[in-house]
């Protein structure tokens, strides 16, 4: 009996995990990819239907999902936006000097908590 749950539930493992995975990346497209200090890395994706802009960041703290983002250009660069509660995430595509560069900025309560400097990936 065990086998043959074992046998049911591996090829309908195995589906439900390749069709996941298709399915989440057909839904939306990447548009900034980076690898910050610390071990962050961190995609910017943008949902083909709607608009809406996701942060997926992960690291050896954690991993992290955002939605709702908000993006807007700076001095000739684009900085998007992310709440969490009371943290704010920025993430900037290149700096004035570099574009190839970027910053991931953690703000607590509207202060500055973590700055690290990234690089396109």
């Amino acid at each position: 009996m065990k086998t043959f749950a074992f046998l049911l539930a591996l090829p309908i493992s195995i589906l439900a995990n390749f069709s996941l995975r298709a399915s989440a990346d057909s839904t939306a497209g990447i548009i900034l990819s980076t690898q910050c200090q610390g071990g962050y890395n961190i995609n910017i994706w943008q949902n083909y239907t709607n608009g809406e802009l996701l942060y997926r960041a992960t690291s050896a703290n954690g991993n992290l999902s955002l939605g709702k983002g908000t993006n807007q250009a700076t001095e000739g660069v684009r900085v998007y936006k992310f709440r969490n509660g009371i943290y704010e995430y920025w993430v900037w595509d290149g700096t004035l000097d570099n574009p190839q560069s970027g910053t991931l900025e953690v703000y607590k309560n509207n202060r500055i908590f973590m700055k690290q400097a990234c690089r396109k990936s």
